[in-house]
C-alpha cells in the first residue's frame, strides 16, 4: 500500500512558476518509478512527467519540455514538479502516481498503481 499526498497548487499568472510536491508513505519509495499527470475539465488524464527510482532517468510530455522539471529525494520520500513559464493551457488538476512494477517511468496512466488526490493549478492569462 502506498499513500500519496500532493501539495503546492494554486493560482498563478501566465509566465509564473509553481512547485508541486508529492509526499509518499508506505512501500519503500526508492524502489519504484513516479509520475505526474494532469486532467483538465472535459479532457482525459494525460502524462506530464515521469522519473525513475534513482532519479537518473526522466521523461516529459512534449507540451512541457523545457518548462517543467521533475525531481525526487528518496531520503525524504518526496517527488517534485517544478513548473516554469506557465501557460493558461497548463490549468488542470495535477496528480502524482506511483508505478510499483517498474523502476523506470512510464507514460501510460494505466501502468500506475497508486494515485494522490490531486492539486488544482490555475493559470490566468
Amino acid at each position: 500500500q502506498v499513500t500519496l499526498v500532493e501539495s503546492g497548487g494554486g493560482l498563478v499568472q501566465a509566465g509564473g512558476s509553481l512547485r508541486l510536491s508529492c509526499a509518499a508513505s508506505g512501500r519503500t519509495f526508492s524502489r519504484y518509478a513516479m509520475g505526474w499527470f494532469r486532467q483538465a475539465p472535459g479532457k482525459e488524464r494525460e502524462f506530464v512527467a515521469g522519473i525513475s527510482w534513482s532519479g537518473g532517468s526522466t521523461d516529459y510530455a512534449d507540451s512541457v519540455k523545457g518548462r517543467f522539471t521533475i525531481s525526487r529525494d528518496n531520503a525524504k520520500n518526496t517527488v517534485w514538479l517544478q513548473m516554469n513559464s506557465l501557460k493558461p493551457e497548463d490549468t488542470a488538476v495535477y496528480y502524482c502516481a506511483a508505478d510499483l512494477t517498474t523502476t523506470t517511468p512510464s507514460t501510460g496512466r494505466y501502468e500506475y498503481d497508486y494515485w494522490g488526490q490531486g492539486t488544482q493549478v490555475t493559470v490566468s492569462s
